[in-house]
């Protein structure tokens, strides 16, 4: 299960919506056997199920979706909506002096201020995502002066900058050449990208109103659920240890009236940060360990709903990696383009948890033509994100042993690919950190809001993208 499209020094540009349909979103019905996978016709949407329970079984419901026919297997397949990757356009289009810039692999602080200061006054030509709109309808007016952290964010894209320009123009030529990435020739030059609508599942809220649940003593509870067929499972018990699909299809669970669909051979906890002792109750070591923290930003700020909300630092601090790490773990945390949280990643973060950071890699987000997100040199947003890498460090002689016949981490490298138009739905790691971890590892994702085969995802939110309706049911087969 690939999601790379193509691999050249600079990095590599990852196909994510083929990643998830590749994670074997197939239910089989099997009417041959005694005592196998039975059918479940009663139901057509998840909006049919009034129960709150949480039931699982490896059928779909659905008219049409199986025949009972003895002595035959039903195979009912899933596909993650298309749509939902259809960025054709820039959400910001460039001014045409932008766009001469853009053009350049090299640019100088000078000329960085002058291009952001334009920016500032002219607010730029906007389109597309809502996002953009809204930033379009007031524009700030402020004193072109820059204040420290906008100064030191202009010097770290100084620096980055050719690196990122060059790199994406030639993992975008050779998807243009493979046919992966189209030409927009016949592309108008402004449009809206194809926005679906979003579903508000409630998990968050679920979580919350969790901590009310009367309190369960450790020793009396079982630390894993195991996805059986027809199994129905009281949410607090679903909230209160980790939850497996050890087989080789996938699962529907419902959860509160809505279906979610459960990769083979995953893992999950949902719950919110002050509930991460069933996790440790899991006492599973793990060797690689992603996090996609909450971090602390305006909008957020102003929204009340509970999400994830955000996590100061000292919050994201107490997360037990220790307790989590294998020897020489690889450790990978998003981080956001603010200076602020980049340092306190490199300088606090990681010496707390023992990590030695090793690399600092860049997620490129670019159109279906090839084009950045957003003018790679906007002064509010820019189309790329952070990623440090770095590894726990501990007894030598283990890390010695385990990195035998592994990579050494590259210090810089790029991450290419067209965004999903969900929010925060991040690109697929598995295939970019194989060459540098052992084959077969334990993989933990922290903050998570989907589910990958083989690896443990943790979070609040941690089925949102799961979520059976942004899924496509494609074909059934006897």
């Amino acid at each position: 299960m690939m999601s790379v499209v193509h691999r050249l020094t600079a990095g590599w540009l990852l196909d994510h919506l083929s990643f998830i349909n590749q994670c074997g979103y197939e239910i089989y019905d099997s009417f041959a056997y005694p005592g196998d996978v039975t059918m479940n016709t009663s139901v057509s949407s998840a909006s049919d199920h009034p129960t709150s329970t949480f039931a699982t079984t490896s059928s779909s419901d659905g008219p049409g979706d199986g025949v009972e026919t003895e002595g035959k297997t039903a195979r009912t397949r899933y596909v993650f909506r298309e749509e939902f990757f259809h960025i054709s356009k820039a959400h910001i289009a460039a001014a045409p002096e932008e766009q001469l810039l853009q053009g350049s692999p090299e640019l100088t602080l000078t000329e960085m201020k002058a291009s952001s200061s334009a920016e500032e006054h002219k607010g730029g030509t906007k389109c597309g995502v809502r996002d953009s709109v809204a930033g379009a309808k007031k524009k700030r007016k402020r004193k072109c002066v820059f204040n420290q952290g906008e100064l030191d964010a202009l010097e770290y894209h100084t620096k980055i900058r050719k690196f990122i320009w060059e790199g994406t123009l030639h993992l975008v030529q050779e998807g243009l050449k493979s046919g992966f990435l189209h030409h927009a020739a016949a592309a108008p030059s402004c449009g809206k990208n194809v926005v679906p609508g979003r579903i508000d599942c409630g998990l968050a809220e679920l979580c919350e109103m969790a901590k009310q649940f009367p309190a369960v003593n450790d020793g009396d509870h079982q630390a894993v659920n195991v996805l059986d067929d027809e199994t129905t499972i009281p949410e607090q018990d679903l909230l209160s240890c980790v939850t497996e699909n050890n087989s080789n299809c996938a699962k529907i669970v419902v959860l509160m009236g809505q279906k979610y669909l459960v990769p083979p051979r995953s893992s999950f906890l949902l719950s919110d940060i002050s509930c991460l002792q069933p996790l440790l109750n899991y006492k599973k070591k793990y060797d690689v360990i992603v996090i996609d923290p909450p971090w602390e930003n305006k909008s957020v700020k102003r929204s009340n709903r509970y999400r994830y909300s955000y996590l100061s630092s000292w919050q994201i601090k107490q997360i037990p990696v220790s307790m989590l790490a294998a020897p020489d773990c690889l450790v990978v945390t998003w981080v956001t383009n603010r200076q602020k949280h980049l340092r306190f990643v490199k300088d606090e973060l990681y010496p707390h948890w023992s990590v030695k950071t090793l690399a600092e890699w860049h997620w490129v987000k670019i159109t279906r033509y090839g084009e950045f997100v957003l003018p790679l040199d906007s002064f509010h947003k820019k189309p790329y994100e952070v990623l440090i890498l770095g590894r726990v460090q501990g007894n030598i002689k283990e890390a010695r042993r385990k990195s035998e016949d592994v990579l050494p981490v590259p210090e810089h490298k790029l991450i290419v690919s067209i965004p999903c138009s969900l929010h925060s739905h991040k690109p697929p790691l598995t295939a970019v950190l194989a060459e540098f971890i052992k084959p077969d590892v334990e993989c933990l994702e922290l903050f998570a809001r989907n589910l990958q085969p083989g690896w443990t995802s943790w979070g609040n939110e941690v089925l949102k993208f799961q979520h059976i309706d942004y899924f496509t049911l494609l074909q059934n087969e006897t």
